[in-house]
């Protein structure tokens, strides 16, 4: 049995003749009467109860209408599931996220989100080398991550999608009196250099640590470093608690509510963090993946 046997048994089970039914497949009745017969020697049953006015159906029949209409149904949505897949409306998206980059996620996939409601995603978070792992092993299709990306498993075997560089900025606790005004906008590496300084680092992810440290010696401080942490959002804690200060990428204090911390342009220093979009050299990605990596190029402000 094929499907478009059903799809004629179908037809002439609305239409309750060969003839109407005919018509309505655009074919001519002899062909399709034909086809019927071959349907019933098939199933080795009779589906109508034949007369001069119409057909009716016997039980066979409306057994087999009720499961052949399920059946075409089914392959209709199968289809269009199908064919959702290949072209990136529907089905997981597998990403991985450094920790200072899980705050550029939000809006990106918002807009995916809008434009694609049937994509779900699945979320890593980590350093360098255990989002290598993920890529290498493929349980992530992109990484979006700070470069360099320091990882010897993948090396010179990715591509990259350089998104906007991201300035870095001094976090302070809020104003308790004995530090600077909350109103200013600014603060100078000296100054800094005064703070108990919390940053970001974990075993083998040490690039932004080495750009900080490096930053206050170009100006001739040493910083007093109490706390090297790979979370994000303990270093977050420690400076509300009043603990110390830090000095992070922009983008990763606006997932933070306002007030909770005192955000400082360094106002001598101008350097910057590198962000970019990871997958394997030569890999195909999927629609999904390339859909959300469109939604970068249309706003790329973090």
């Amino acid at each position: 049995m094929d499907i478009r046997k059903l799809k004629y048994f179908l037809a002439i089970a609305e239409e309750k003749q060969i003839t109407k039914a005919a018509k309505l497949l655009h074919m001519e009745q002899p062909p399709l009467s034909r086809q019927l017969i071959q349907l019933e020697e098939e199933l080795g049953a009779q589906l109508f109860e034949r007369s001069r006015k119409q057909l009716t159906l016997t039980a066979a029949g409306e057994l087999l209408k009720v499961r052949a209409e399920h059946l075409l149904l089914q392959l209709d949505e199968t289809i269009k599931e199908v064919k959702d897949l290949e072209s990136g409306v529907r089905g997981i998206l597998s990403i991985g996220a450094a920790v200072s980059c899980v705050s550029i996620l939000p809006k990106p996939i918002k807009q995916m989100r809008e434009q694609y409601p049937l994509v779900t995603f699945k979320i890593a978070e980590g350093d360098h080398y255990f989002l290598g792992e993920l890529l290498a092993k493929r349980s992530v299709e992109l990484v979006i991550s700070r470069l360099p990306f320091e990882t010897h498993i993948l090396q010179n075997k990715l591509d990259i999608f350089q998104l906007p560089s991201d300035p870095y900025v001094a976090i302070l606790p809020c104003s308790d009196g004995s530090s600077p005004s909350s109103q200013q906008n600014s603060i100078s590496i000296k100054h800094l250099a005064s703070y108990p300084l919390l940053t970001l680092k974990s075993d083998k992810t040490t690039r932004m640590h080495e750009q900080v440290v490096s930053e206050f010696k170009r100006r001739g401080f040493e910083p007093t470093i109490i706390c090297e942490c790979s979370s994000v959002s303990i270093i977050m804690s420690l400076i509300t608690a009043g603990i110390g200060a830090s000095i992070f990428p922009k983008s990763v204090v606006s997932s933070f509510p306002i007030g909770t911390v005192d955000i400082r342009e360094i106002e001598d220093a101008d350097f910057q963090s590198d962000v970019g979009i990871l997958w394997i050299k030569d890999q195909s990605l999927s629609k999904r993946a390339q859909h959300f990596i469109q939604c970068f190029t249309s706003d790329q402000s973090y």
